[in-house]
């Protein structure tokens, strides 16, 4: 698509623009995603492996397709992965068997996978071709602003639509679900009204670019696992992801299902989880902001450590608890410890990283910590069905609690780069 070039302002405002309208419609399906499954008769064993779908696509996918969008062009690509988002949303909405639901997930994450990168690389490129001294981390700053934004007024927005319950002809879940189906549609208008290109490669060329990209993934991941295996700070590192990722399953996708049987229904519980998950992304920002000033104090691995040891150990006490005060109390401190923890391991990360591995490192810690959620998945729904959702998640809790004991490493490096190098004596 040819087309006047933007200015670096103008670029700024289209990123944060679409930043919301891509968000806002994950907000309002925060936690219904989860309670629909269910309401339309799905078993805690089954729900596990529909939403494991999502992350093993995006697995086998988010490496192969990574250079998709410097080969064809950001806006083609997104606007690609818009509407296979919308056709994902549609899928999920009407769906009534096991099957369908899973297929809809299939596309959720390929549409995941396609979503990555681009519009931030878009924003990027665009800012510094107008002006090259543009200080682009400060509109991406403002991007994450908005994301968080965007899903805690969407998430708000949710539970006064489930409460309200409009439109009698669907449930309270499908009120919701299908408001952000319109907002979907609107960030694929979005998408293709705003995003400006000056050249694009939808052509037979850019398709065999995309093609030599997608062959490079087998050689990024055995790079990655070379790395591994030479850096046991690092390969203890990415190890904190399969017990942090465990861990997440319980307050992520668990804690709408305890709050359903503690309220006495999906409805309610996604009336609620609206406002419950707009106050946990506030908190969540405000544990990343502590996170810092932790740091300062006792140091960056002290505060990974105590953040992963505090998280899991209040997932545990959400699994004690049996009233829904309770329980949301003891997710929201968890929630604020998420958001400590995640600065802090991100810096011990790019801490073993260098300038040529560094996308490397981080794709390494997002596979294992992507797939090891979907396995997990896989354990944790049947142990949820044949137990209780309360032991499902007791289990997750107690487990991610020893991912803690994988930042001795770094915390022994970091001591030693500390200590004053003795002066020989004269």
């Amino acid at each position: 698509m040819s087309a006047a070039p933007l200015t670096a302002g103008r670029a700024r405002r289209v990123l944060l623009l679409l930043t919301f309208t891509r968000w806002f419609p994950v907000g309002l399906v925060i936690g219904v995603t989860t309670l629909l499954a269910l309401e339309r008769g799905m078993s805690l064993a089954q729900l596990g492996v529909i939403l494991s779908m999502q992350g093993f696509v995006v697995l086998a996918l988010e490496l192969p397709t990574g250079g998709f969008a410097d080969a064809l062009g950001r806006r083609p690509l997104l606007v690609v992965s818009s509407v296979v988002a919308l056709g994902s949303a549609l899928l999920y909405v009407v769906a009534q068997t096991f099957v369908a639901f899973c297929i809809a997930l299939l596309l959720q994450g390929v549409f995941r996978a396609l979503d990555s990168g681009p519009l931030e690389s878009w924003y990027v490129d665009t800012a510094q071709a107008d002006d090259p001294d543009v200080e682009v981390e400060q509109g991406l700053a403002r991007a994450g602003t908005v994301l968080g934004a965007a899903i805690a007024a969407g998430a708000v927005l949710s539970g006064g639509i489930i409460a309200w319950h409009p439109v009698r002809s669907l449930t309270a879940l499908e009120n919701a679900y299908w408001l952000s189906i319109v907002f979907i549609v609107l960030n694929v208008v979005a998408t293709a009204a705003l995003l400006r290109e000056p050249v694009t490669h939808v052509d037979s060329g850019g398709l065999r670019r995309a093609l030599d990209s997608a062959r490079e993934a087998p050689r990024v991941v055995a790079r990655g696992l070379r790395l591994l295996g030479t850096n046991r700070v690092l390969l203890a590192l990415v190890a904190v992801e399969v017990f942090w990722s465990i861990g997440m399953i319980a307050f992520e996708t668990l804690m709408p299902v305890r709050l359903s049987e503690l309220v006495g229904g999906e409805a309610r519980a996604g009336a609620l989880m609206g406002p419950v998950s707009a106050a946990a992304w506030g908190l969540f920002a405000a544990g990343s902001a502590a996170a810092g000033l932790a740091a300062r104090r006792v140091g960056v691995t002290w505060t990974a450590i105590a953040s992963r040891v505090l998280q899991g150990a209040f997932v545990v006490v959400m699994a004690l608890m049996t009233g829904p005060v309770g329980l949301v109390t003891a997710f929201f401190v968890v929630y604020t410890l998420h958001g400590t923890a995640g600065p802090v391991h991100s810096t011990l990360l790019h801490r073993q990283a260098e300038a040529h591995n560094r996308t490397t490192v981080l794709s390494m810690n997002s596979m294992v910590g992507g797939g090891c959620y979907s396995l997990g998945l896989l354990v944790l729904g049947p142990l949820a069905e044949a137990a209780s959702t309360a032991t499902a998640i007791l289990v997750a809790g107690a487990f991610s609690i020893l991912g803690a004991a994988f930042y001795l490493p770094a915390l022994r490096q970091e001591r030693a780069h500390a200590e004053p190098v003795p002066v020989p004596a004269p």
